[in-house]
């Protein structure tokens, strides 16, 4: 079989992910969180350029921690690039104190912003930028740090909500969180922007080496690539892995063993429902995996 001379796009890449996991549909709602920068920039252009093929409808939201000053006018890239699809866009002040914890305390008071305004809207889900560079990146971290293998099956595409809104008190009430380009690059994403003619804004901590996740970024997975340039796509495969529920999923521990690509294809097979798979091994031998489904209460099996 002739190989593809292009790599599939930002949108191709995108829509895939968003039918393959089911991520949301028709008539749903997705709220869009935008900072301004390139990847949620690239994420709000695909979400509102996928509308008419996937069927959902798309809102945006800014989060201004309030921590720089340079903020505001990042969300404006936000919001004049929902004006230019007609998307909602609105923008959410916040105002996080300085101290020890920043990060983490910022992040909180972001993710509790977003599950107000997605309860508020009535959104199915709410989608962040998260790309296969910073899954690989989390997951190297949590590495460094001593986690165990649950700690390590880290942003999948789909999660539920790390926080619940002040005055929600009902589990069922949090909006997962979705990430529709879970399957790009990074280099996917600026190529998606340069081909659309967008301009994105840069945090200033994104280079400032006194961050674990900078010194990562910038030194360990360049190395890590000069060693194995399909290093990223290998540490999203054991992320994938990790987090997979043997009793949920197809011979889970079978398909350790298999490569990335032909695991994707069973994984696939099994979320359409289909009675089995076919992939072929090394040497031109075909493997065959059958699916056992339990049968839903009250009908028979």
């Amino acid at each position: 079989m002739a190989q593809r001379s292009h790599p599939p796009t930002l949108l191709a890449l995108a829509y895939r992910l968003i039918r393959d996991e089911r991520l949301f549909g028709r008539g749903d709602l997705v709220l869009c969180a935008c900072s301004g920068g390139a990847d949620s920039l690239a994420l709000l252009d695909a979400l509102a350029l996928l509308q008419r093929r996937v069927g959902h409808r798309v809102a945006a939201v800014g989060v201004d921690h309030g921590l720089r000053p340079a903020a505001a006018a990042e969300l404006d890239l936000g919001a004049k690039l929902a004006a230019r699809h007609g998307v909602p866009f609105e923008r959410m002040g916040l105002c996080v104190a300085a101290g020890a914890g920043l990060q983490a305390r910022a992040r909180e008071a972001r993710h509790l912003a977003l599950q107000s305004a997605a309860l508020r809207l009535g959104a199915a889900a709410i989608a962040t930028g998260h790309t296969a560079d910073d899954r690989a990146e989390t997951l190297l971290m949590r590495l460094l740090r001593g986690a165990g293998p649950r700690g390590l099956a880290v942003l999948p595409a789909r999660a539920p909500a790390p926080v619940t809104a002040p005055g929600e008190t009902t589990p069922g009430r949090r909006i997962d969180l979705v990430r529709p380009l879970l399957r790009a690059r990074r280099s996917d994403v600026l190529a998606h922007l340069g081909r659309r003619g967008l301009g994105f804004a840069e945090d200033p901590s994104n280079a400032d080496r006194r961050f674990l996740r900078v010194r990562v970024r910038r030194e360990l997975v360049p190395l890590l690539e000069e060693l194995s340039p399909g290093v990223v796509a290998h540490l999203c495969a054991l992320a994938d892995m990790l987090g997979q529920d043997p009793a949920g999923r197809p011979a889970a521990a079978a398909l350790v063993a298999l490569g990335r690509a032909q695991r994707l294809q069973i994984e696939r097979q099994h979320r359409l429902g289909r009675r089995g798979a076919r992939v072929r091994l090394p040497g031109g031998r075909d493997l065959v995996v059958r699916f056992i489904f339990a049968p839903t209460p009250g009908h028979p099996a």
